[in-house]
């Protein structure tokens, strides 16, 4: 089918594949990983995508894309288990279907552990945006994050990242919060900042469902879960260490996503985007899946062998698959004051009632409300700056100044005084009593 005949069907100008040419194969052994379990999708499979879905995939993603940026990213299972010279054959193929008025930005989410010189000059010769995921120090990587003989993998994957240092590979931190690390949030954020030198970083929930399938059913989750009270303070601790130092030096993804939402924009992360269904998961064998938390039978879409993906893009299946998004938000999320960030949060995880009873609201909700009306005041500040034509970097500033004097007020108060701070106690009550 021509494109000129989709475009009615409201197809989006621009949408986002991971392409997994390992499938679910790793050489990890992550405890918490959901998608080691895809492998019983494709029993008898190899596992390694063949050069003809390759070259289709190239072709077909580059074509269907109408705007000048094309992102062509890939993901795992581990891909750099396929090799340098598969992504080499990628690359070549980009460039020969890729229109003159096109440009090729090229990503890939990995582990680590294989990196070496050869990855590192081939990543840097071709601009890769590397994700690698690091779920803090030592002790707090290794809880989960193991190898096929359950050894931690933390030193392979700091060698790993040594390689993209040393030739200068622009890479971001992928970490997952789960029930080891999330009491640890200054720690884990000040380790990557310090240690590792990382200035782009996700914190991404990990909420496990509980269940013999792999796939997302079911209301329960494992122990190693993080809880959604977990997850607000992980996020409000390193928020108020960042807005007060790191505005303009350290970038986090959920931060900066809320910026834009507060400067009126949608959310760009699907997750917290009003509809979704414009970020698709692809298969080592060409199928198609409507995301890559939903590759499981119900969610297929087909194979781009047999059927254009622009067609699969554009089916009633996915668009229906995106607008369900909306269609089932909760009462209580749409009277919800954050609303306008969050939008309910991915569906994956929208498995646990409402106050009132009804079924569709987020299992994070409660870390998502604690931290968003956190922020609200620091973040009403930068989106000004920015509305000014000002760095939010100005912010950094600003707090100190107001630290200092309510610093100054703090030493000014007699005990029986109101205290500065503003919670309406006196000071002996509040900022005044006496530290155990």
């Amino acid at each position: 089918m021509e494109l000129a005949r989709l475009q009615p069907m409201n197809l989006p100008p621009t949408f986002h594949i991971l392409a997994k040419p390992t499938g679910a194969i790793c050489n990890l052994n992550c405890k918490y990983c959901f998608f080691l379990s895809k492998e019983q999708l494709y029993p008898g499979s190899h596992f390694r995508m063949p050069g003809d879905v390759l070259e289709e995939y190239i072709r077909q993603y580059i074509e269907a894309q109408q705007v000048p940026e094309v992102n062509i990213s890939w993901q795992g299972g581990e891909p750099t288990l396929m090799g340098v010279d598969f992504f080499r054959r990628s690359v070549e193929l980009a460039e020969k279907y890729k229109q003159p008025y096109q440009t090729i930005q090229y990503a890939i989410q990995t582990n680590g552990t294989k990196l070496d010189d050869e990855w590192g000059e081939f990543l840097k010769k071709h601009n890769f945006l590397v994700g690698i995921s690091i779920d803090g120090p030592r002790e707090l990587h290794n809880t989960y994050r193991v190898n096929k003989g359950g050894q931690g993998s933390f030193d392979q994957v700091r060698r790993g990242l040594q390689f993209l240092q040393k030739h200068k590979v622009e890479f971001n931190i992928l970490a997952t919060v789960h029930a080891a690390n999330a009491g640890h949030p200054l720690e884990v954020y000040r380790f990557f900042r310090d240690d590792l030198g990382a200035r782009f970083i996700q914190f991404i929930a990990i909420v496990e469902r509980d269940n013999d399938t792999g796939f997302q059913e079911g209301n329960t989750v494992t122990a190693r879960s993080v809880t959604a009270e977990q997850y607000g303070n992980f996020l409000i601790k390193i928020f108020d260490e960042w807005v007060k130092r790191d505005v303009g030096r350290v970038f986090v993804q959920i931060f900066d996503v809320a910026l834009a939402a507060w400067l009126g924009e949608t959310p760009s992360l699907c997750i917290f985007a009003p509809t979704c269904g414009n970020a698709l998961a692809l298969e080592h064998t060409g199928d198609l899946y409507s995301c890559d938390h939903f590759v499981e039978p119900d969610y297929f879409l087909g194979n781009i062998k047999d059927t254009p993906m622009i067609e699969l893009v554009a089916s009633d299946q996915q668009r229906q698959f995106g607008q369900d998004k909306l269609d089932t938000l909760p009462r209580y999320c749409r009277e919800c004051e954050i609303r306008f960030v969050c939008h309910g949060g991915c569906p994956k995880n929208r498995f646990i009632a409402t106050p009132d009873g009804e079924p569709g609201l987020n299992y994070l909700c409660a870390g998502y409300k604690a931290f968003f009306n956190h922020i609200d005041r620091p973040m009403r500040m930068m989106a000004d700056l920015l509305r000014h034509h000002r760095p939010p970097a100005e912010i950094v500033q600003f707090l100190a100044l107001e630290e200092k004097k309510l610093q100054e007020a703090f030493a000014r108060a007699n005990r029986n005084d109101p205290c500065p701070c503003g919670s309406g106690r006196k000071f002996k009550h509040c900022h005044g009593r006496p530290k155990s």
